[in-house]
């Protein structure tokens, strides 16, 4: 099962790594990982989504909070969340596909951010089922290239925090 855990940190060197070296040490594979500060400069909030049995989750969490800099872990399956994510892409796009990538972008609400004679670049945001929808419709005119930030998640109706 997929989970979607959101951790607020210290914002310090070193507490990424100890964070992704507990994962890997209880047997999980990280999906997506986004990592930012928060509007306060001293945190940092990690977005991980994760595959695993809901024991393993529970396992994982309680070693999270032993972490000395992780101050609060949610797991966001347990209620709602917003989240999003953002990708650029470098499609193919010569004169006679250009019109065609415009309309799939129209669609999707994507911009077009730089044009050359061979390729366009592509920027989407949206959440994951959105840009997995716009990959399959845009790749039959060829991805030359493709960075994913991850999903960056906050739970909804909640009392306001760091």
């Amino acid at each position: 099962m997929r989970h979607t855990l959101s951790v607020l940190v210290e914002n310090k060197f070193g507490v990424l790594a100890r964070v992704a070296g507990m994962f890997s040490g209880r047997g999980f594979n990280i999906d997506t990982l986004n990592v930012a500060p928060t509007h306060d400069p001293k945190y940092s909030r990690i977005t991980a989504t994760v595959k695993g049995d809901s024991q393993q989750l529970d396992q994982c969490i309680k070693q999270l909070h032993k972490l000395i800099d992780v101050l609060e872990v949610s797991d966001l399956g347990q209620g709602q969340f917003a989240s999003r994510e953002l990708i650029l892409l470098k499609v193919a796009g010569d004169g006679g596909k250009r019109s065609e990538i415009v309309q799939i972008c129209d669609i999707f609400r994507a911009k077009i951010i730089d044009v050359s004679q061979r390729s366009v670049i592509i920027e989407l945001t949206g959440n994951q089922e959105k840009v997995d929808a716009f990959l399959q419709m845009i790749e039959p005119f060829g991805i030359k290239a493709m960075a994913r930030t991850g999903i960056a998640a906050l739970e909804r109706n909640r009392k306001l925090e760091l």
